[in-house]
């Protein structure tokens, strides 16, 4: 009777990872191949690297910015 019921709960437990297994393996494949596919047909845009020296009104007003907020932790200290 034990014997039985040892070999009940292994089965019981091998059929329950198999099926966990199973389902974890189809989830994968199936988020690769949805990847693939979002990546071929909707590629990301490369961004295009800013030119040096060439800085906008915005950006130079920023760096004046973090440099003011430098320099006054600096004096701080």
């Amino acid at each position: 009777m034990q014997d039985t019921l040892l070999q009940q709960g292994l089965d019981i437990t091998l059929f329950g990872m198999g099926i966990v297994f199973a389902f974890l393996l189809v989830l994968v494949i199936g988020t690769s191949i949805m990847s693939r596919i979002i990546t071929r047909n909707f590629p990301e845009e490369e961004p295009s690297a800013p030119v040096p020296g060439s800085a906008s009104g915005e950006d130079a007003r920023l760096r004046a910015i973090i440099k003011a907020a430098i320099d006054q932790h600096r004096k701080r200290r």
